[in-house]
């Protein structure tokens, strides 16, 4: 403390009190009788750094992949393209298992040694697939009063598939089509799905 700041500082006050002294410090130097109701919130200093995804060396474009979780596991898909934050863009084709142009995350799929050839694929479809906003839910609107209490207990209605979806859909799997039934066995490889059952071992499997 620099000797200009002591002598701003007001001194404070001696006692006595029976044998002993007692500092007792200036009035504008104690302690506050005031204290906020609720603790004042201060922002979390974050150190993470977000690092961009980095992609499995084994996880090509053309790679057949098996689903291990969501709707479709144990699928065998197709890896079109890599998408931001280790999300992969895949598809069944829908016509040979069911599985529509979707995304998944990396750490769920098993990528196999088995590849397609994505030759004469439409890229402008795939990109605008790949694109933001595309996978987006739509907002519903919400049904109040004595109709929407009703219809609680009623089966949900099936949302019907959007024709730009369809057409999309089309459009990629025509070529991928045409370059799987080149190859002998892989339409019949696509269509079965994976299982484990007892005594089977991971660990020693080839992929």
């Amino acid at each position: 403390m620099s000797a200009k700041h002591a002598s701003e500082t007001p001194a404070g006050k001696t006692k006595k009190f029976g044998k002993g002294e007692r500092q007792i410090p200036h009035h504008s130097q104690k302690a506050k009788k005031y204290y906020p109701a609720e603790d004042e919130v201060k922002p979390r200093k974050v150190r993470k750094t977000i690092h961009p995804a980095k992609p499995r060396a084994t996880l090509q474009p053309g790679t057949i992949l098996i689903l291990l979780a969501g709707r479709f596991r144990g699928k065998r898909v197709v890896l079109l393209k890599h998408l931001p934050q280790g999300i992969l863009l895949v598809t069944g084709p829908f016509k040979v298992n069911g599985v529509p142009l979707r995304r998944v995350n990396a750490r769920y799929v098993i990528a196999t040694s088995a590849k397609v050839e994505l030759k004469g694929i439409d890229s402008e479809t795939v990109e605008k697939v790949g694109g933001e906003g595309y996978f987006a839910r739509e907002k519903k609107e919400e049904k109040k009063g004595e109709e929407a209490f009703f219809k609680q207990g009623d089966t949900p209605e099936k949302k019907p598939v959007a024709s730009a979806r369809a057409s999309d859909q089309k459009a990629v799997d025509k070529a991928l089509l045409s370059n799987i039934k080149s190859e002998p066995h892989l339409l019949e490889y696509l269509r079965s799905s994976f299982s484990l059952r007892k005594g089977d071992r991971p660990h020693e499997m080839k992929w």
